[in-house]
């Protein structure tokens, strides 16, 4: 039909990611050997509905997925074959499950995203058995349709309930007694950690008798709650390491030549604000370190926010 050729069309343009250098943010073959099964991936999309999450969340993080490990970290067989349904790459893969838009729940290679900007949120004193029972949530659920309304949902929460018709108002709240049909990344992983009782921005309740923890809708959180929580904690893998005192002297910082203003050429970072912060704090101006490092210029990414 030729609605659909046209709804096909408009959602490749609309979701089709642009060439990506990789991200001098990250440093991604760290995060490969350090990730752990259960850890929380933060994405920084770059495609047209990224930019338009961007706004709604407020927050550089456009997406959220779950790392599961590799195909033999996966303890129940039943599941383990579930996979293999899903996902018809080399068993020692790592892997990745989330909801993507136009596809809905699925397993990807963390190598999908070795050239985006990458935060792992790793949950705080989760055991191996509880681990294990969030990642068989979010495979159960494979195949699940991506909610695109619900985007429009949060979307609709920055204007008021009473001026919007009731055929436009939000649906977070409306209970589906049957098992939901359609979810959204951050969603889905919200869920399967609360499955095992495990907080990210929980209400507290505070009384006489102490404090009471209430699971919020998983439906309201997005990608930049994980990286809030006070549950998780943010492991950062930086493409120039700061490990050990004086390191940051090192650096492999450009010296302008007309302003004596050294800059340094990481992405998302400032200029003028670089140059700003080296005159307030008065920091004498160092020589530009060409020994301990080459200049990456040219393979900066170019796909900034």
């Amino acid at each position: 039909m030729l609605a659909e050729w046209l709804i096909s069309k408009f959602s490749d343009w609309f979701l089709r990611e642009p060439p990506i250098a990789p991200s001098l943010m990250t440093d991604f073959q760290k995060i490969r050997f350090e990730i752990r099964p259960a850890d929380v991936l933060l994405i920084e999309g770059y495609n047209r509905a990224s930019r338009i999450i961007k706004q709604i969340t407020q927050s550089t993080w456009t997406h959220s997925a779950l790392y599961i490990g590799r195909l033999y970290d996966i303890d129940d067989i039943k599941l383990r074959s579930r996979v293999q349904t899903y996902y018809k790459g080399m068993p020692d893969e790592q892997l990745v499950v989330e909801s993507l838009m136009g596809q809905g729940m699925v397993i990807t290679p963390l190598s999908e995203y070795k050239n985006h900007n990458i935060r792992v949120c790793r949950p705080r004193g989760l055991s191996r058995s509880d681990a294990q029972k969030v990642i068989d949530y979010t495979i159960d659920r494979l195949g699940t349709e991506y909610s695109l309304r619900h985007v429009l949902d949060l979307a609709r929460f920055m204007f008021p309930w009473g001026v919007l018709p009731r055929r436009w108002r939000s649906t977070l709240f409306v209970h589906n007694a049957l098992r939901p049909t359609k979810q959204i990344c951050s969603s889905i992983i919200a869920s399967a950690f609360q499955s095992v009782h495990f907080p990210i921005l929980p209400e507290i309740k505070r009384d006489k008798d102490g404090i009471t923890l209430v699971s919020r809708n998983p439906k309201l959180y997005t990608p930049k709650d994980f990286d809030y929580s006070p549950f998780f904690d943010i492991i950062k893998y930086p493409i120039l390491p700061l490990d050990g005192e004086g390191v940051y002297q090192r650096l492999p910082w450009e010296l302008n030549a007309e302003s004596g203003t050294e800059y340094v050429h990481l992405r998302n970072t400032s200029r003028s604000d670089a140059r700003h912060e080296r005159e307030k704090d008065n920091t004498p101006l160092l020589p530009n370190d060409t020994g301990d490092g080459e200049d990456d210029r040219n393979g900066e990414d170019k796909n900034t926010s």
